[in-house]
């Protein structure tokens, strides 16, 4: 009767005690890991933000000297990756990967909405030609362009890796091809150099055919990969 009697007193308190500490100390570390990956997110975000607002404000300044339909095209288009970043950052804000998978579909809608603008203001060049001038800062420019885009680029992809973001590896992605794309600025000025001046326009065709390929490849990835995987199973 002793040990019958002395056991349920016991265990009730030891296991509640246990229940209760094992509980706070679960929870804990699920908040830990929620609010490092927030702040990690939202510092990779603002990182490359800033980064890119300030090869677009560079390369704004440039367009105004020299008129490039190029430029214009891989302008806009590293204003739209920049403005990306903002839904990006929201989501990660708010820990939410429902919030981070519509924020990566957001990033391929601004991709492509960047791509029709540029596709309409080549097809204006084309009709109405200009002549550019500054060639040389034109191409300072597109390094601009380039140099921001992969620093941008080594920012998201690291982040999406450590994070397990689709969205934010698409950017990442995104954002390295299109610095690639910048130096197409550069092959504008040179070509126009040579007096060769429509290859300007013919280079922003070009270049906005690539950010429809970046548009594809990035629903892709967005589409068929939902955020977070890695830290779930890690967690189970």
């Amino acid at each position: 009767m002793l040990p019958q009697r002395s056991q349920p007193v016991a265990d009730p308190d030891a296991h509640e005690h246990d229940h209760d500490h094992g509980d706070h100390g679960h929870t804990h570390g699920l908040v830990d890991r929620s609010i490092v990956r927030s702040h990690e997110g939202v510092k990779a975000v603002s990182i490359s933000l800033a980064v890119l607002g300030l090869a677009a404000g560079a390369q704004a300044m440039v367009f105004a000297l020299s008129g490039s339909v190029a430029l214009l095209a891989d302008l806009i288009h590293n204003f739209g990756d920049a403005l990306t970043a903002i839904p990006l950052g929201i989501a990660f804000f708010l820990r939410s990967f429902r919030g981070e998978k519509l924020a990566g579909l957001a990033v391929v809608l601004a991709i492509f909405v960047s791509a029709c603008v540029a596709l309409y203001e080549t097809i204006q060049r084309l009709i109405h030609p200009q002549h550019l001038s500054h060639l040389w800062v034109l191409a300072a420019a597109g390094v601009i362009g380039f140099v921001g885009n992969e620093i941008a680029a080594q920012v998201r992809l690291r982040a999406g890796k450590r994070l397990s973001s689709p969205a934010m590896t698409a950017d990442g992605n995104h954002a390295r091809i299109d610095g690639f794309v910048s130096l197409g600025v550069v092959g504008s000025a040179i070509i126009v150099s040579l007096g060769a001046h429509i290859g300007d326009p013919i280079i922003g065709l070009i270049i906005t055919f690539v950010i429809m390929r970046i548009t594809w490849q990035s629903w892709r990835t967005v589409s068929t990969t939902d955020p977070g995987d890695m830290t779930e199973s890690d967690d189970a």
